[in-house]
């Protein structure tokens, strides 16, 4: 998989006054499972160290002013962010991680000002706003952003599901592969969008009626605007639920119970959502329930990142 991340989360030197900033969970942690494409467009633009920049006018209509030469240097930076843009392209990208708050690269935490030098909001750094026109459906986020448990489950969850779809597309699909990838990712979807999740199913389903070329391309707009969903606890606890009712006529009282009050639990944030996982995985083992083994959901990425054992990751 990779990824495109802004340089200086890396710990490249190239912010305005010749620093970084080093976000440990990018560098040390999100490289163990993905190839990094660095980028950043005002370097290329002014170099490092340099002047620093700030947005001024309105969204619909921004420029980028020299913070003491008040010099107008907009064109510059687009340049700059359309040869950062191309650079990114040819690299097959399955996300990008952006620096918050950057005049280039923040995604709506920009500082925006009016021409007396007050604020008046915030909006999308010059090259976050062509990444995201450009690949509106491609998982985005910035590091700020991802100090969040929640968000940060959910990021990861969106890349890694995008990149299931991709290393599909990139096989030879079929009819049969294509039944078994949504049936191996019904809850997942479930527990992101309920509707999408049913649609897509309508599509598998109506597949004698519809070529496969066809098919495969609506079932990927449907899928990647489902996965771009955030989970939340009440479709989470739903699809717990579902999965729990796989084994009304496997477990035990004291199994059953067990079950029962570790999804009440996690649906008070008694208890972070790795506990019914791991009870579900475990009878799924226990009990040869290979349908439910097989899901998704269970384990969305790898288990190192171990991003469902905080009460916080859930919302």
């Amino acid at each position: 998989m990779n990824i495109a991340v802004s340089g200086c989360l890396l710990g490249q030197k190239v912010r305005y006054d010749g620093g970084h900033k080093r976000d440990d969970f990018v560098a040390d942690t999100l490289s163990k499972y993905a190839d990094f494409v660095p980028f950043c467009p005002e370097a290329i633009a002014f170099g490092t160290p340099r002047e620093s920049i700030r947005l001024v006018g309105s969204a619909e209509d921004v420029r980028v002013i020299g913070n003491k030469s008040d010099r107008d240097v907009t064109l510059e930076l687009f340049d700059a962010s359309m040869q950062s843009l191309f650079a990114i392209d040819t690299a097959n990208l399955g996300g990008i991680i952006f620096k918050s708050k950057s005049p280039s690269c923040g995604m709506g935490s920009a500082k925006l000002y009016l021409d007396n030098g007050m604020t008046q909001g915030k909006a999308d750094g010059l090259f976050a706003h062509a990444c995201r026109a450009k690949w509106p459906h491609l998982p985005m986020e910035e590091e700020g952003r991802l100090q969040d448990r929640w968000l940060r489950e959910n990021f990861v969850m969106h890349l890694f599901a995008y990149d299931a779809w991709e290393k599909f597309r990139a096989s030879v699909p079929s009819i049969g592969k294509l039944v078994y990838f949504h049936t191996r990712n019904k809850f997942l979807l479930q527990a992101k969008d309920e509707a999408r999740y049913r649609a897509l199913g309508k599509l598998v389903g109506n597949h004698e009626n519809i070529p496969l070329h066809t098919l495969l391309e609506q079932y990927e707009a449907l899928y990647r605007e489902a996965i771009a969903q955030k989970s939340t606890l009440g479709r989470t606890r739903n699809v717990l639920e579902h999965m729990a009712g796989f084994f009304k006529n496997n477990l035990d009282v004291v199994e059953k119970a067990n079950l029962h009050d570790a999804i009440e639990q996690y649906s008070a944030k008694e208890v972070p959502l790795i506990v019914p996982v791991g009870l579900l995985k475990l009878y799924a083992k226990k009990y040869a329930q290979s349908y439910i083994a097989s899901q998704s959901f269970l384990d969305p990425y790898p288990k190192a990142l171990a991003l469902r054992s905080h009460l916080d990751s859930s919302r």
